[in-house]
């Protein structure tokens, strides 16, 4: 996955500006693919100069709205469906518990501890996120419902994960 098929993949659904695709980012992709604003805009730059989208128009302040163009749309459907895949999982959390066996074991506890706890803030976040929207059915709304649904459970499954591996660590070292 990468921020181009993510800014594609939100133009594809309706034109916008790129301050109305960060807000996007932050309400719904934050969960899957964060991005900054000046990663935001290097994409929509690097984007339209690969004739993947185009401006559609221009409002106060010299405000430029995307839309993407056949070509980006070709794109897109080549990266969703194309077969594979990301198979390589990153997290730098879990490289850190890797190498907890080099910190005093209470010190390692904390650290899970701490994980579980973000976790279970940001599993709350997501739920606020699903309970407080109004779910139309359509086709792009229920993907992301899909996918924040993916976030809440895996947020609400490494919360539990980290408290237990919080009470493992401190009882085998």
């Amino acid at each position: 996955m990468s921020l181009r098929h993510a800014v594609l993949g939100l133009l594809a659904e309706t034109p916008s500006s790129g301050y109305d695709l960060l807000k996007r980012f932050e309400s719904s992709l934050a969960m899957v693919w964060p991005a900054k604003q000046s990663q935001v805009y290097g994409e929509l730059a690097r984007l339209s100069e690969a004739g993947l989208i185009e401006v559609t128009g221009t409002g106060a302040r010299n405000r430029r709205e995307y839309g993407i163009t056949d070509t980006g749309r070709a794109e897109l459907q080549r990266w969703l469906t194309e077969s594979g895949g990301d198979s390589a999982y990153r997290s730098a959390a879990l490289l850190r518990v890797f190498f907890l066996w080099t910190l005093p074991r209470e010190e390692g506890a904390a650290y899970l501890k701490e994980f579980a706890r973000r976790n279970q803030d940001r599993h709350t976040f997501l739920e606020s996120l699903r309970d407080g929207a109004e779910w139309a059915g359509d086709p792009a709304q229920v993907c992301e419902w899909l996918a924040l649904e993916f976030g809440i459970r895996n947020s609400e499954t490494t919360g539990q994960w980290a408290d237990w591996a919080a009470e493992k660590l401190t009882e085998h070292l």
